[in-house]
């Protein structure tokens, strides 16, 4: 994303006096001027302190410009050799060659440890990395310290104390100053060269790409997976994978997770099931050959059509929620063997797009991540009507109609909020902004509104017993796993490995036990602005009595509870017109850009008697996610059962195929006629 404007002035400071520095610290060295250059020494170590602590992304910047911490490095501390040869006698030049040629040792030792910790981070890059599976065998280790892999890290650490000493020396004339820093930094270069070297060692090292393809062919072997989710992306779409994890782990058969890029690993959200990221499509090929049957698709993307090429499995495309917009029946569906959808709507909705995918591959399965939806309990009670606006993001194609937040967001919180009775929970997409800054200006905005409409609010807040911090603690403890900042992938896989048994029962409960002591936790006349992991939408969905959203998948799930709900068309259709485009929006109260219709709507949501639209969305509810019984999760289940029959039943026909052409190939030797006998001679 581009650097927000308030940070370029701040980050044109800090180069700037990094510039000023330097040269300040050249001309005292000529000059040469020792109170100045104590004074740019100190700030161009301060400003480098600076950019490590507060401006990171400077580094880059830097480095693009051939001016990285090694050049910077040696610049300030050939400045200071030039400085003491121009404050000595010239009889003291050739006491300070054995000092120049110290510090010459030194960054000759760096561009050693850097070479070492490029061949050590290349033996620790495995063609395969696991998550929850024992790879013990793999022979996995921690990774060495972030000063041996980092030389950004590791120049100003190791190089610090013979830079001090020099300029020491420069203010002291007193050459064992600058002799002892250097020794210093001699030393701890030497100590991170033995380090990288012992871990170049056979017996230390991790396995070799062949031991470890070897590996995963007999893990695969070992645990025989029948059905798995096959996920690539970028770093910000992960949630479309989570969102099907607990359905996949509820399967009858050996669930698998397979990825593609290695960040993707830690971006999983917390599960049992095995994960297996498989970068190299040479790797991906390897289950062809293993038990595995269906590979379960929640998006596409550019890698998809390589797994595609295995002909051993079945391939089936479930989305990662559905809706009216074209990307609910994306052309690119129909190369995959099957297409499971929610509801009738759905499969109508491919019909009538055309785009390939034939009605006998659609199959109905309902939104298993639903099942936990609590359903209309009546009107709200006296403490208050909870209302979500849940505002999709503005999209790749610029349509005005994918967000409400820009032109609608702030009329519609305004309104909420003007009504003392309404508690508002405000939950942005994620990817809010990433596309045009109107949206993302116009969500800060929105939390502005909800902060100061909180501070004008007063009333008893619950008493802080502890539970939240104790649920927390527990659920953190069952889903997280203490990694060191510095952990590369292959200490991931060492620490992350086979989990404790019944942890996923565990993780359930303590999740459940945690939503309780979160929401009683908050005042119940506060609004919140709800962006962190948890609470999770389907939690934001069960405290709601009416939900306000744009044309998206969250209209489809919330439909689920059978509860009110409201779409803002910023479309500029007409309400007719917008109702007939997007069949979700039919048993929905359409709102303005203005937000005028917010009181009204309201009113309704306290009313039950006035809701005109309870049979619509009954109706459309059965229409979208199809019938109450059997709840998803067994249709899931019944539909994976069903495309793992096919996979068998194909596996079969290639193998009679295959063994009918190898007997065609090959005669029976001895029905074979007898080769003709050479004549003899005469």
């Amino acid at each position: 994303m581009p650097t927000p404007p308030s940070r370029i002035p701040a980050r044109a400071l800090v180069a700037a006096l990094l510039v000023a520095a330097f040269c300040a610290q050249a001309v005292a060295a000529l000059r040469p001027h020792v109170p100045l250059l104590l004074a740019a020494t100190v700030t161009s170590l301060a400003v480098e302190g600076a950019l490590y602590r507060w401006h990171r992304g400077m580094l880059s910047m830097f480095a693009k410009s051939h001016a990285d911490i090694t050049v910077r490095h040696v610049l300030r501390d050939l400045l200071l050799v030039v400085a003491l040869l121009r404050l000595g006698e010239q009889q003291r030049e050739t006491l300070y060659t054995p000092l120049v040629a110290g510090l010459l040792a030194f960054y000759a030792l760096h561009c050693a440890i850097q070479a070492l910790s490029v061949l050590v981070r290349r033996t620790r890059t495995l063609p395969v990395v696991t998550r929850n599976i024992d790879a013990s065998a793999l022979r996995l280790s921690p990774a060495p310290p972030a000063l041996l892999r980092r030389p950004a890290d590791r120049l100003p650490a190791y190089g610090l104390p013979a830079t001090a000493g020099l300029l020491t020396t420069a203010a002291t004339d007193d050459p064992r100053c600058a002799a002892l820093g250097i020794a210093l930094s001699l030393g701890l270069a030497l100590l991170g060269l033995y380090d990288l070297l012992l871990r170049l060692l056979p017996s230390r090292r991790p396995a070799s790409e062949r031991e470890a393809l070897a590996w995963l062919d007999a893990w695969l072997a070992e645990y025989r997976p029948t059905v798995g989710l096959y996920f690539s992306g970028g770093a910000a779409s992960a949630y479309q994978a989570n969102m099907w994890l607990e359905p996949l782990a509820k399967v009858d058969g050996r669930p698998l997770i397979v990825l593609r890029e290695r960040f993707m690993v830690q971006k999983i959200a917390p599960t049992d099931v095995p994960i297996l990221c498989l970068p190299k499509v040479s790797t991906l090929m390897r289950l062809e050959d293993s038990s595995l049957q269906v590979l379960i698709h929640p998006s596409n993307s550019g890698k998809t059509s390589q797994v595609l090429r295995i002909p051993t499995l079945k391939h089936t495309f479930v989305n990662h929620g559905e809706s009216d917009k074209l990307s609910s029946c994306n052309p690119y569906a129909k190369a995959y063997d099957e297409v499971w959808v929610a509801g009738p709507a759905a499969r109508e909705r491919y019909a009538l797009a055309e785009v390939g995918v034939e009605d006998k591959d659609v199959v109905e399965i309902g939104r298993p991540q639903l099942d936990d939806v609590r359903q209309y309990e009546g009107p709200p009670t006296d403490a208050g009507t909870t209302v979500l606006y849940a505002p999709t993001w503005e999209g790749w194609d610029g349509n005005p109609g994918n967000t409400s937040v820009i032109e609608a967001g702030e009329n519609l919180v305004r309104a909420l909020l003007a009504d003392p009775g309404v508690r508002l929970l405000y939950k942005p997409h994620p990817l809010t902004g990433s596309v045009d800054p109107r949206a993302g200006a116009a969500d800060l905005r929105i939390r502005e509104l909800i902060r100061a409409a909180n501070r004008e609010r007063a009333g008893e807040r619950p008493r802080d017993t502890g539970e939240l911090a104790l649920r927390t603690r527990e659920l953190d403890r069952l889903t997280t796993t203490a990694l060191r900042a510095g952990a590369d992938q292959v200490e991931r896989m060492m620490v992350q490995s086979a989990p404790e048994p019944g942890r996923a029962d565990a993780v359930a409960a303590a999740t459940a036990a945690w939503e309780e002591a979160y929401w009683a936790s908050l005042p119940p006349w506060e609004h919140q602005v709800v962006t962190d992991v948890r609470p999770t939408l389907y939690a934001c969905f069960n405290r709601s009595d009416l939900l306000i959203s744009d044309v998206s998948s969250v209209i489809s799930d919330f439909l689920a509870s059978g509860k009110p709900y409201a779409v803002a068309n910023t479309s500029g259709f007409g309400e007719d017109v917008f109702r007939k485009a997007f069949p979700t929006v039919r048993a929905a109260t359409v709102l303005t850009p203005d937000g005028a219709g917010v009181p009204d709507l309201l009113e309704t949501v306290r009313h039950p008697e006035k809701d005109e639209l309870a049979e619509a969305r009954a109706e459309l509810k059965r229409e979208l996610l199809g019938p109450d019984e059997p709840v998803s999760q067994v249709r899931f289940n019944a539909a994976v059962q069903a495309l793992c029959a096919k996979a068998e039943e194909h596996r079969a026909r290639m193998a009679e195929r295959l063994a009918a052409e190898i007997a065609t190939e090959i005669p029976d030797q001895r029905r074979s006629p007898t080769p003709p006998q050479p004549a003899h001679p005469a």
